[in-house]
């Protein structure tokens, strides 16, 4: 019979990776917390009109990418294929506005898009999100990405380069639409055919086109942040007095965009060396009217997504510091034996203890190379005569020295040697 496999793009995260994983998570757990930040738990099924009435109806998550059905009560439900439109809802929903002028949120879990499955992009992938509501202060950008990039150097990623750029507001960006469709329509035929729908619909989303004609074009055509009005030019160099303040090295990118419609003022993304094409572990930005675009009063905005998938691939994390290993192996011989084994192995996991033991029979010999695989630092040796005796063999697999150990008493015994480890 033929074993049934993993949806394609689909990934199974096994034994010695999900380690690492809760290893990451910890940490942006220790580090969102120091900055006031609180988790909040989402569902993965939300409303179709969700998205379409925050990421934009002409974004290729919407036309292309999400997993959309309809369920058998006739209503349009999306796995989401991205959080901050979910925060936002729970945040409405939940009149969370109501009781704080400034609400901190992040979000950990899996997103869902169909696209085509590649090095570090999966149609299920993980995220972290972080998301900031009230303020428009520009400090609250620069607080945001020092916290991101803080993040990330927690964990080990000591070439992340941070790259910011201003998309403008409502007030400025017309005038530049004007001039980019203008520019863009002359050389329509060279763009893709993706981008010549975008030409009518949303001429910005053009910079975000990997098609190497269509970069190429927009290498040379009018940049948005030479069209910025008084507000934001202030806003974004604000920013940028903010990142200086902590030595926060970064980049202007006048040609980065975002991928979501409700984007303004402040965009940034954190990419690294370590992943050749795909090389942005994290992106976010400010958008100051989404909220409001969803129905709900004015609450400013500004937040990032981590791709975890890619951040955990690049993150230098030896096994040794996060993969627990066992402190104590009972290798038992004989039935007796491993009852006893049995029963004290799960007293002293019940205490606090990482121990394992072995069920199989097998040989002395086996049992001990199977410690030493293990990484424990001790094996307990136990047989008829030792249980007769009422005292084991304690081996210390670092030095190969060993002391008797009384049973009576084995466990408080154990537990006491653990200890001073």
């Amino acid at each position: 019979m033929k074993i049934i496999t993993a949806v394609r793009g689909f990934k199974d995260i096994l034994p010695g990776e999900s380690e690492k994983w809760q290893f990451v998570e910890g940490k942006a757990r220790e580090i969102f917390g120091n900055f006031g930040f609180r988790e909040i738990v989402l569902p993965i099924l939300e409303k179709t009109e969700l998205f379409r009435r925050s990421i934009g109806e002409t974004t290729d998550i919407v036309e292309k990418e999400m997993y959309t059905f309809v369920d058998r009560g006739d209503e349009s439900l999306t796995m989401r294929p991205e959080a901050t439109a979910s925060v936002m809802r729970a945040y409405l929903e939940h009149g969370l506005y109501a009781s704080e002028s400034l609400v901190k949120l992040y979000t950990i879990g899996p997103m869902f898009r169909r696209e085509r499955p590649q090095k570090g992009r999966f149609r299920q992938f993980n995220q972290l999100n972080a998301e900031l509501l009230g303020s428009k202060d520009p400090r609250v950008d620069a607080e945001v990405i020092l916290m991101l990039i803080t993040f990330l150097r927690s964990v080990g990623v000591a070439d992340a380069r941070l790259e910011i750029n201003s998309l403008g507001c409502p007030a400025c960006r017309p005038a530049f639409r004007e001039v980019i469709h203008k520019d863009l329509e002359e050389k329509r035929d060279g763009l893709c055919e993706d981008c010549r729908r975008r030409l009518s619909t949303n001429p910005l989303r053009i910079f975000d086109c990997k098609v190497e004609g269509c970069k190429a074009i927009v290498a040379t055509a009018p940049l948005l942040i030479e069209f910025l009005c008084g507000e934001c030019r202030e806003h974004f160099d604000a920013v940028q007095s903010g990142l200086r303040l902590f030595d926060t090295p970064f980049e202007v990118n006048a040609r980065m965009v975002r991928g979501l419609d409700y984007y303004t003022k402040t965009a940034f993304e954190v990419t690294t060396g370590a992943l050749g094409a795909q090389n942005a572990i994290a992106g976010g930005g400010r958008y100051d009217r989404l909220v409001e675009e969803l129905g709900g009063p004015e609450s400013p905005g500004i937040g990032f997504a981590v791709g975890l998938e890619r951040l955990v691939a690049v993150a230098p994390i030896p096994d040794e510091t996060v993969i627990p290993r066992p402190e104590l192996f009972i290798a038992a011989l004989g039935k007796e034996a491993q009852d006893f084994a049995f029963v004290l192995c799960n007293r002293l996991r019940m205490k606090g203890a990482l121990a394992e033991t072995d069920y199989g029979a097998r040989s002395l010999k086996s049992q001990m190379k199977r410690s030493d695989k293990l990484g424990c630092r001790y094996t307990l040796i136990l047989g008829e005569r030792e249980l007769r005796e009422r005292k084991a063999l304690l081996r210390d697999m670092k030095d190969s020295s060993q002391q008797p150990l009384g049973l009576d008493d084995a466990e408080n015994t154990i537990l006491g040697i653990l200890s001073t480890e």
